[in-house]
């Protein structure tokens, strides 16, 4: 039977009580982790968000009434006790913030009963997945979780007194707005009061954020809720947050110096880790043919080498391929592992095929000097000799090369090296490092659309010295933008913003769009221009991601409370759903139902 609160207040969680409280009497509330009869004497472990603290139970001391509800006591019913601080009776527990500590208690009300849980509330669970998401509201009492949703709000926080002791105005913008093309798939929302027409969710702040700056606020930041209807990894959801940010009158360097100075803080005071100032820099160009990627882990080296000139001449038919198509040929040296099993270079072959390449060469220095290869009957000994020079090869070393145009190179080699750092243990997990990218092609050519589209948006500003390049050569200009990167993963990315009305139009002719199709489009934001639009620029995080590395968890479900899983469906509450038909006619929308396949 559930018992009130009344006339009990907590005076504290359950680890906020230590040793200066001995000889106190406290009341604390939680859920019971553990209840042990040892017959005239219980013990319980009481958990709160804070932590574990024991509880003891004695008749002499708590009375029958209360030793008797004691008994009752299961996993997960939610209890108040009051009592008195003391020592330990037996052994400490070090692993405990309150493992010196008891409360001797003298009045407990069962404030909730519970049933058995489908599984142990315990830190990393080995529990599925599955079904802990489905009793999400179990999973999120694991302390694991909550250190991680806490450790959150920290962060929150944080970036909020900094960027309002920064000058930053903290605006909302609209959830409900206009779709715009340029992006990924919009979550769309049914209009009742104009029927056939709908509202997007935003996938970012972008053009509001752009707008206000227009408006004269100078500094805005929102942590905002962003929604893509994209395909999900483990590092994505369909609904996430922002650090979203936009200032007016600043350039590249400005934005570089009050981010580098947030993620100092940051790290600072959450973690104890002092970040080295300032970060790194790396084009684009130089990240992709140094690391195949535009978000390069630098914890450990292993960098591609551009071999095409090496091999331009040689009779093999694969390299000489690439080159002859204008592509390259690049490799990885894999220090130490010339005896790698044929297996497991089998087992990296296939792992390049998922990346587009058409597989993986390879050449084996063995210890005696001499050469394992899949290719070296096609090349002779003087080749091969220039092309593990060219390699930095030594005794010991297993060469992998990809050959292919760039695109495909980089991807192959850039994915291979991030899996080969994991399998061989070649980097410290406690070590963070972090590097702005800069100088991104402002465009890439879609051959499904047959025209260019922008890698970031169509609103980034070309690097000055490339706008003759937007008439002539669209694909060679490069964007004012700029990635933050954190032990390779994309933490953040933004750009100094187009402002001048010439530029905009180009860029739209670029992309393919006429005037009267990006009016259509964004009106809204082009006819605000007209009227006085200061030189502007931003940046925006991935709130779940940034809390993903700083937590150190593999998946970016395990710091969101209430996340989605790969079909973006929720197993807790069973979205999406069926709508009854009422609200549909309401919406004066007909469902065609699902094709049978």
């Amino acid at each position: 039977m559930a018992e009130s609160m009344r006339g009990l207040k907590r005076s504290h969680r359950c680890t906020e009580v230590s040793a200066a409280n001995q000889g106190e009497t406290v009341t604390v509330m939680g859920w019971v982790q553990k209840s042990r009869n040892k017959g005239g004497i219980i013990f319980v472990d009481l958990r709160d968000r804070s932590g574990l603290l024991q509880l003891i139970f004695e008749e002499s001391d708590c009375g029958a009434e209360n030793f008797a509800k004691a008994e009752k006591l299961r996993s997960e019913f939610v209890i108040a006790v009051t009592g008195c601080v003391e020592k330990r009776g037996g052994a400490l527990n070090e692993n405990l913030a309150t493992g010196d500590i008891e409360i001797r208690a003298k009045e407990l009300r069962i404030l909730s009963e519970a049933e058995t849980p489908p599984f142990p509330i315990e830190e990393n669970s080995k529990t599925k997945e599955e079904l802990r998401l489905k009793y999400r509201y179990l999973d999120l009492r694991r302390p694991d979780l909550q250190r991680n949703l806490m450790l959150r709000s920290r962060v929150a926080v944080l970036v909020r007194q900094f960027l309002t002791e920064e000058g930053f105005l903290e605006i909302e913008t609209p959830m409900l707005t206009k779709s715009t093309p340029e992006g990924a798939r919009d979550y769309l929302v049914p209009s009742r009061v104009h029927p056939g027409n709908f509202y997007a969710l935003p996938q970012s702040p972008q053009l509001f954020k752009q707008l206000l700056m227009c408006s004269g606020y100078d500094r805005y930041f929102q942590i905002a809720k962003c929604f893509r209807d994209e395909d999900l990894r483990a590092d994505r959801q369909p609904e996430f947050s922002q650090i979203d940010m936009e200032l007016s009158f600043v350039d590249v360097d400005d934005v570089i110096d009050i981010n580098e100075r947030l993620l100092q803080k940051l790290f600072k005071e959450i973690l104890d880790i002092e970040i080295p100032m300032p970060i790194e820099r790396m084009t684009w160009q130089e990240a992709m043919d140094r690391f195949g990627s535009d978000k390069p882990d630098l914890r450990f080296g292993m960098e591609l080498t551009n071999v095409t000139e090496v091999v331009r001449d040689c009779e093999f038919a694969v390299f000489k391929n690439a080159v002859e198509m204008g592509g390259s040929v690049r490799g990885l040296n894999v220090k130490g592992q010339a005896g790698m099993p044929r297996k497991k270079i089998d087992a990296l072959v296939d792992f390049a095929k998922d990346y587009g390449a058409k597989g993986l060469a390879y050449l084996a220095v063995n210890e005696d000097g001499s050469y394992k290869s899949s290719f070296a009957k096609f090349m002779s000994e003087e080749e091969l000799s220039r092309l593990v020079g060219a390699m930095k090869g030594e005794k010991g070393d297993l060469l992998l090369f990809a050959a292919d145009k760039n695109k495909v190179v980089y991807d192959a080699l850039g994915a291979l090296r991030i899996h080969l750092g994991e399998l061989l243990e070649l980097f410290d997990k406690n070590e963070y490092r972090f590097l702005w990218v800069t100088e991104f092609p402002l465009l890439e050519y879609s051959e499904e659309e047959g025209r260019f589209t922008a890698m970031h948006h169509p609103f980034t500003m070309p690097m000055e010295e490339d706008l003759p390049l937007l008439d002539t050569d669209p694909g060679k200009v490069r964007a004012n933008a700029y990635d933050i990167v954190l032990n390779g993963t994309e933490l953040g990315g933004g750009s100094v913003r187009i402002f001048q009305n010439d530029v905009q139009e180009k860029m739209f002719e670029a992309l393919g769009f006429t005037k009267e199709d990006a009016y259509e489009q964004f009106g809204f934001l082009l006819n605000a221009f007209k009227y006085g639009v200061p030189p502007h620029a931003g940046l925006a995080y991935g709130l779940d991601r940034l809390i993903m590395l700083m937590a150190k968890e593999e998946n970016i479900r395990d710091v969101i409370a209430f996340p989605k899983v790969k079909d973006a469906s929720c197993l807790m509450t069973e979205a999406p759903d069926k709508v009854d038909e009422a609200q549909l006619k309401e919406l004066k929308i007909e469902t065609c139902g699902q094709e049978e396949s």
